[in-house]
């Protein structure tokens, strides 16, 4: 999905991110992060990250969301960003990977990234796999991520 607006229009990657940040990270998980940070200093960090990552880069053409998602998966590997990591995994999982798929993406981070950082990362993935397994146990649903995981 390319995108296309000139640099003055600012509403419409803003509106454009927030449609792909919720189609990726759930509406839940979006709602309660703008409304964790809304009235507070942190809320001009929220609207630069889904005008300018969600909104601009997200929509780019030559990638699609599930090669975007593998990316993801590597990069927050590899800065060790655990809290972004595990609503990635779900973000990954909703654009189309595999568990197996994930749980590779992680073992090659090891070779590149280190040991540490994978066992670290892999952690968070396993986390994300039980508590979505223990919801469809319940009949509770998987989706949409949840930012306290």
């Amino acid at each position: 999905m390319a995108t296309s607006h000139s640099s003055g229009d600012d509403s419409g990657w803003l509106a454009t991110g927030l449609t792909v940040r919720r189609e990726v990270m759930g509406d839940s998980f979006v709602d309660q992060v703008l409304a964790r940070t809304g009235g507070t200093e942190s809320a001009e960090l929220q609207r630069f990250v889904t005008e300018h990552v969600w909104g601009a880069v997200w929509t780019r053409p030559g990638l699609d969301r599930r090669s975007r998602s593998l990316l993801n998966l590597g990069m927050l590997t590899a800065l060790r960003a655990h809290e972004e990591l595990a609503g990635h995994v779900r973000g990954a999982l909703a654009n189309g990977l595999t568990r197996e798929e994930i749980v590779e993406a992680i073992i090659h981070t090891a070779a590149y990234c280190g040991a540490p950082a994978a066992l670290s990362a892999m952690r968070i993935v396993q986390q994300i796999f039980d508590s979505i397994a223990s919801r469809a146990s319940t009949d509770s649903p998987a989706y949409p991520p949840q930012p306290s995981e």
